[in-house]
């Protein structure tokens, strides 16, 4: 029978192993950009979050790729502000409520609504980054990846069309989706969705 209490004392778990290769790259990053790393996020032995003042975009994008990572593998936004409308998945018939209005930025923090985000890999080392920076809420522009990366010219035109955010440098922001006279930019959490407004995400259903 096992007894009722135990007054021995548990020892923590051991720490997690350290990650000598991430925290190398945020090292070499560091002594090409400087104090233009604004924050990081290592979670180690899996992946890791730079966040970069709005200013120093290309110069890091710059550094990274001749520290090795040449893959692109995508660049976009993210609109923090939590949707005026409510979430499509709530049930229509319920009472309604305040939606709320707090805007967090996730990992390696923020202080805009809107963040442009890029990944990048070095394949031969199979490590990738993640690096994020504000878009100032006055000035919703940000410098272009387009002649650094080729893959970039395409996701920054997406990301121009449908969060409304302009790239510095870029060739040619032309829609790809949406015709020249649309207004607005539908992947901000501002943007109605009237469809979805009219008839609630049905889940699985509508599959």
């Amino acid at each position: 029978m096992a007894p009722l209490s135990d007054d021995t004392t548990t020892e923590a778990p051991p720490a997690l192993p350290g990650d000598g290769l991430r925290e190398g790259i945020i090292d070499d990053l560091r002594a090409r950009i400087g104090d233009a790393i604004v924050d990081t996020h290592l979670v180690p032995n899996d992946d890791l979050w730079i966040r970069i003042r709005t200013d120093a975009w290309r110069e890091a994008g710059e550094a990274l790729k001749a520290m090795g990572f040449s893959y692109f593998c995508f660049l976009s936004a993210i609109d923090w502000m939590p949707s005026p409308y409510g979430k499509g998945e709530d049930d229509p018939t319920a009472e309604p409520v305040e939606p709320d209005t707090e805007i967090t930025q996730g990992v390696t923090g923020g202080e805009t609504r809107l963040q442009v985000f890029a990944r990048v890999t070095d394949i031969d080392r199979h490590v990738g980054v993640t690096l994020k920076a504000d878009v100032p809420d006055d000035a919703e522009v940000i410098d272009s990846w387009a002649s650094l990366y080729a893959g970039a010219n395409w996701h920054e035109r997406e990301c121009h069309e449908m969060f409304g955010i302009g790239f510095n440098g870029h060739p040619d922001l032309r829609n790809m989706y949406l015709p020249t006279e649309f207004e607005g930019f539908p992947l901000r959490k501002d943007f109605p969705l009237l469809a979805r407004m009219i008839k609630p995400w049905p889940g699985i259903v509508d599959v």
